[in-house]
């Protein structure tokens, strides 16, 4: 969406606010011996006790109220009895509806002591979403946000998970454009003064691509290699965005 009036905007930073709230105290809650199945709950509780809604469930079914995806898992993990062990890397992906507004952030977050290569990974895709970021202004092409992301990841050895992008948002969990993690010369669609978007770099240090799992909604890399996540929701300015979340 692109925001209108200052009715939108003030709709669309209260629920950015709750879902930053909410991963918050999820990431809070992140230790060995947790069940993704607990992490849900407590997503659940925070967005129901400030009036929102889990946008996945809402919108597609999704069998879980957030997103919670292991190691190799890069998006759309389904919340069950799984526990968290020591080293793994686990990434919580929120987004939520309320009042006819909708927003989204995501965070990977380490378990416990986990090795420096895994801190390398979460410093670098950090890194992507924040220069990425910074680059969103309008009047620039949408794919200077992809060309953001591709040069951190080159530059850390990475590669980027294939098939996963950021996206519009605002009046639904998924709106027009797609704002890509790479750079594609010929997508030259200037953003807009007031366009909501999020931007969410995956980073991997295998080959980048992606399988679906058996359960029909986990997102893999077909390599076993770890993948990190990073998100917000922005708006874009003419200046430095405006993140909501």
């Amino acid at each position: 969406m692109t925001i209108d009036n200052d009715d939108d905007l003030t709709a669309l930073k209260e629920i950015g606010a709750i879902v930053r709230e909410t991963i918050d105290e999820m990431g809070r809650a992140v230790r060995p011996g947790i069940t993704t199945a607990e992490l849900d709950e407590i997503g659940a509780t925070e967005l129901t006790r400030r009036g929102a809604r889990s946008a996945p469930r809402l919108a597609y079914g999704f069998p879980g109220n957030t997103c919670i995806s292991i190691n190799d898992e890069a998006a759309h993990g389904i919340p069950g009895d799984r526990a968290l062990a020591e080293g793994d890397l686990v990434n919580i992906d929120v987004s939520a509806e309320r009042n006819g507004y909708w927003a989204d952030t995501g965070a990977s977050f380490p378990v416990g002591r986990v090795p420096e290569t895994t801190i390398r990974l979460l410093d670098s895709t950090r890194e992507a979403l924040k220069r990425a970021i910074y680059t969103a202004r309008a009047g620039r092409p949408i794919n200077a946000i992809g060309k953001a992301v591709e040069t951190v990841a080159k530059r850390g050895g990475y590669s980027i998970v294939e098939g996963l992008n950021g996206h519009g948002v605002g009046r639904f969990i998924h709106e027009p454009p797609t704002v890509s993690n790479t750079y594609d010369r010929n997508a030259r669609e200037k953003l807009t003064r007031g366009l909501v978007i999020t931007i969410e770099p995956f980073l991997t240090p295998g080959n980048g691509r992606m399988v679906e799992a058996e359960d029909g909604w986990t997102l893999k890399t077909a390599d076993g290699a770890l993948s990190a996540q990073f998100e917000h929701t922005i708006v874009v300015t003419k200046g430095v965005p405006l993140v909501l979340t």
